[in-house]
């Protein structure tokens, strides 16, 4: 991923595992996302900054919204995975996206966005106040910045009430907190925006449901990392049985997958400033 002070261990890696799961996440997301960056302001013609882009979600769908007189430039330093997201695009025959490799805090351009957009990005920042106040100046006067970020307080208080789950988030947890994530960040969205020197922003929460993969997933992306910190993972018993039994916990108790839910905040520049 492209970030300006990126945590030194990005917990999740950029295995072909992980790629798939980041397309599978991005399924859950993208109603979601949509609609933040629709009501945002973000539409036909516009010209837009995707940070960190992965494998190709986000842009994606700023393709559809900007349309074939638009243009969405994303940037990702990992090589695997803008070379995922350059054979996405091709394959859905675009001609408005362009990638490229690149540390955002070394991307140089003379140009001006109408946005400049993230989706699961900040909480891996150690500062992403300093971050965002240095994307706003990409962005022309009367322009939107929006990001998408995680709120996990829902996903750990839902966890507690299924043994299985909350022992699995539990090594979530610290696996992150150990790899430098932050994540306490999607509830502090509207903080780091005012921190940044931004306009207040507009704040909305969206509950997440389905995705019933997502921690079984998650959790094996993050194994090698849960093996260089030594963590107890015997609560959780066989890697191989997890999604099984995960899955199995929840129907017993009849309820909703527990899963983080989705901050999104957008602020819009001054159109004078």
């Amino acid at each position: 991923m492209t970030m300006e002070n990126v945590a030194p261990q990005y917990a999740l890696g950029s295995t072909d595992a992980e790629h798939e799961r980041l397309i599978k996440q991005a399924q859950s997301l993208t109603i979601h996302t949509e609609r933040c960056f629709r009501d945002a302001g973000i539409g036909l013609g516009q010209r837009v900054l995707d940070v960190g882009s992965g494998v190709g979600d986000v842009a994606l769908i700023l393709a559809r919204l900007v349309g074939p007189t638009g243009a969405v430039l994303g940037v990702e330093q990992d090589a695997r995975s803008i070379a995922r997201a350059r054979n996405r695009v091709a394959e859905a025959g675009l001609h408005n996206v362009s990638l490229i490799q690149s540390d955002v805090s070394q991307f140089v351009t003379d140009k001006l966005f109408d946005a400049v957009v993230g989706r699961y990005i900040l909480f891996f920042v150690p500062h992403p106040a300093s971050l965002l106040r240095s994307l706003f100046e990409l962005v022309r006067p009367g322009g939107v910045l929006a990001f998408q970020e995680p709120d996990w307080r829902s996903f750990i208080e839902r966890a507690q009430s299924f043994p299985l789950w909350a022992a699995g988030a539990s090594v979530m947890v610290e696996t992150f907190r150990r790899s430098g994530t932050n994540i306490n960040l999607g509830p502090e969205l509207s903080h780091v925006f005012q921190q940044a020197g931004l306009p207040k922003p507009i704040i909305r929460t969206d509950v997440l449901v389905g995705a019933e993969e997502w921690m079984p997933d998650v959790l094996q992306s993050l194994y090698p990392r849960i093996k260089q910190f030594n963590l107890n993972v015997k609560p959780l018993g066989d890697f191989v049985t997890l999604s099984e039994r995960l899955h199995a916990e929840v129907a017993a108790a009849n309820a909703e997958t527990p899963l983080p839910s989705l901050v999104s905040a957008w602020c819009r520049k001054p159109a004078t400033v």
